[in-house]
């Protein structure tokens, strides 16, 4: 929910008694990447030598070509995809425990040991690809925790008796006083003594613009200092910054979350214990009767077979693998078929604010010439984007994209300077020009959205501006006279509304808004959505406290967010949407679903998507236990041919396979009113 990729390292240019701004480069404005590779896991490089082998082996065995060409190949398969669910299978069981796991290696040598090798080497290569995927999604988001560490700097500078010492953050101690230059990343939490600047704290609040600090001000760690010297002292120790509590927030509610799990596996223990006792007993019990061995072992296996949860594991995957198909052709990337399963049980939503409800970007809304100021809104456009054309602040920005968009030509300014809580100064066409924070009482005939409340000057949160309710409000003089005003504004989404009405709909329960922005931007917003339930001000940590007094109340939370400090409520939900545009990559890594193309809409469309594939897996699951069942009995009561067992089992598999591909059309999209394809 940041501009901080717009905003990292944007400020207003240097006065004339200030020193330059440095120039921070784009891997300055978020943390690091670090990205794990696929094949720098070993679980990665053994399903993949698996998968390779088993492909290889497939063409020559349908060829009916020697056992010995693609035997080999089977053999390499069963042992690199088998080695280590096996060898964690054997650790379960000597921790008393017996899982499915072990239970499908047994089953694919089984199925080996009578011939079916090819079976078995596919249930190896289905588990081995399914463990690999589930170690890189371990990584990746590690390493976006770690990144996020270095958002911190590794070096202060620390204000001693005898001049300026640079020292590492991790040695500073409460009550050091730093002095933090121009550009510079704040390297600890504390609060201003000296000097006037602006902080970009995106990564920890939220708001979308950076925020005026003069001596009182809390400044937090990790945070990007604009034009002005500062002088803060620590308040609180570096392991305890708000940056660092934020890691440490994602790590807990990523090994606390509820453990929510796929159908099968939370009967996994159950079925597989059932499943081999019964198939000891199926051999051992003719063969104390005097069975011959080799017609014992024959039902056993064939029980086994015909017992073993291949329609069970298919009867719950396609719908959900068919269902992150079709979200990721309308945009919305989906992480694993347990994060779509999630999606469909989410009973409540809360919606960070900027970058989410909000375009995340000011925006030029009203242009308002004063009453006598010989001006249009053209020509006053013009002068203010004249005056801050040579500004780095993100509302200069806004002022020269609006006058660009409507193709004005802007006059050279000259003697350009800029100061931090004031705003900036320059000659334009010999007149001088100040754009900036209004600090008296507004023209009476200046249009109204510039109300009262701009003209006093107070209220400010900013170095230049002041919020009003329509947005923020820059005043724009000309030889000292006013001669308008412009405001500005982070507009909300245009599917905004639409989204939370579709959620509530869905949900039955009007979401909530959960901000790290002021009170009145958050409810300006949530007036234009129809959100009711709205909270601001936010820290990180208390978007987590929000989102787990919710699910104590015995609710299942969606939070959809996109900023560094929405990454904890991510970890910590039911279900986490990122936002995929300007989303930072913890947030991204995190989240059990992004939605690429930023369209807040294709969120409802998602979740009803996964409830369809829920009730998909449940058709699934009825199918798979009624053939288990039927094979099962035949096979006890009367005499099951393994190749009409073997047609049973695979035929069920393919059943609930196709059934689950349902999804996979484009009407499992759209909503049941719907009479044709929406353009997400």
């Amino acid at each position: 929910m940041s501009l901080h990729v717009f905003l990292y390292g944007a400020g207003v240019s240097s006065t004339l008694d200030s020193p330059p701004v440095p120039t921070v480069d784009a891997s300055a404005r978020t943390a690091p990447r670090r990205r794990t590779r696929f094949l720098a896991l070993p679980e990665a490089r053994w399903a993949l030598l698996a998968t390779a082998t088993f492909l290889s082996a497939l063409p020559l065995h349908f060829a009916d070509a020697p056992g010995w060409t693609y035997g080999p190949l089977y053999a390499i398969a069963y042992l690199a995809g088998g080695w280590e669910p096996a060898l964690e299978g054997l650790r379960a069981l000597r921790g008393k425990t017996l899982d499915v796991d072990l239970l499908m290696i047994v089953a694919a040598l089984g199925a080996a040991a009578i011939g079916q090798v090819l079976d078995g080497a596919l249930l190896i290569v289905i588990f081995a690809t399914s463990g690999a995927l589930e170690a890189l999604a371990t990584a990746r988001t590690a390493d976006s925790v770690r990144g996020l560490l270095d958002l911190a700097p590794a070096t202060a500078t620390r204000v001693t008796a005898d001049g300026e010492e640079s020292v590492l953050v991790n040695r500073l101690s409460v009550g050091d006083e730093l002095l933090i230059r121009p550009g510079e990343r704040i390297g600890a939490d504390g609060r201003v003594l000296d000097g006037t600047s602006e902080a970009d704290q995106a990564t920890i609040t939220g708001e979308p613009l950076p925020v005026l600090k003069t001596p009182g001000d809390e400044v937090f760690a990790g945070t990007l200092n604009g034009t002005g010297a500062l002088r803060v002292r620590v308040e609180r120790d570096p392991a305890d910054s708000v940056i660092a509590r934020i890691v440490t927030l994602v790590e807990e509610a990523s090994r606390t979350k509820a453990p929510t799990q796929l159908f099968i596996e939370k009967i996994e223990q159950r079925y597989a214990v059932g499943v081999v006792a019964a198939t000891l007993t199926v051999f051992a019990v003719p063969l104390a009767f005097g069975a011959d061995l080799t017609g014992a072992l024959l039902r056993a296996m064939t029980f086994m077979i015909v017992a073993s949860p291949c329609a069970v594991v298919l009867a719950t995957m396609p719908p959900l693998l068919s269902a992150i198909a079709t979200a990721g052709r309308h945009g919305v990337l989906v992480k694993s078929a347990l994060a779509m399963e999630r999606l469909g049980e989410i009973d409540t939503a809360a919606l960070d604010k900027t970058g989410t409800l909000t375009e995340g970007a000011p925006e030029v809304t009203a242009v308002c010439p004063a009453t006598g100021s010989g001006l249009d809104e053209d020509a006053l456009l013009a002068l203010a984007a004249a005056a801050e054309h040579p500004s780095e602040h993100p509302l200069a920005r806004a002022i020269v994209v609006a006058a660009r968009a409507r193709d004005l030509r802007l006059a050279p300014a000259r003697d350009f300077t800029a100061k931090p809580g004031h705003g900036v100064t320059a000659t334009v066409d010999g007149r001088f020009v100040t754009v900036g924070r209004p600090d008296s009482g507004l023209d009476a005939d200046t249009d109204a959205e510039a109300d009262t409340d701009a003209g006093t000057g107070t209220g400010t949160r900013m170095d230049r501006d002041t919020d009003v309710e329509g947005g923020t409000v820059v005043r724009v003089e000309r030889d000292g006279a006013l001669v308008g005003t412009l405001v500005l504004a982070d507009r909300p989404r245009a599917d905004a509304a639409e989204t939370a009405a579709g959620l509530t709909a869905l949900t039955g329960t009007s979401p909530v808004l959960l901000t790290g922005d002021n009170p009145r931007a958050a409810a300006q917003v949530a007036t234009a959505t129809g959100i009711t339930d709205v909270r601001a001000s936010l820290l990180p940590e208390d978007k987590v406290t929000a989102v787990r007094e919710l699910q104590r109340a015995g609710r299942k939370v969606l939070f959809v967010g996109d900023g560094v400090n929405d990454a904890p409520a991510l970890a910590a939900a039911h279900a986490g949407v990122a936002m995929g545009r300007a989303g930072s990559d913890l947030a991204l890594e995190t989240a059990d679903a992004v939605v690429v193309r930023d369209e807040l809409a294709a969120i409802p469309p998602v979740v009803r998507l996964s409830r369809a594939a829920r009730r998909l897996v449940v058709q699934n699951l009825l199918v798979a236990g009624t053939f288990i069942t039927v094979l099962v009995l035949w096979d006890l009561l009367g005499h099951l041919p393994l190749p009409l067992g073997v047609a049973g089992h695979e035929g069920s598999t393919v059943l609930v396979g196709l059934n689950g591909l349902r999804l996979l059309r484009e009407s499992a999209w759209r909503r049941p009113d719907e009479g044709r394809p929406r353009a997400l």
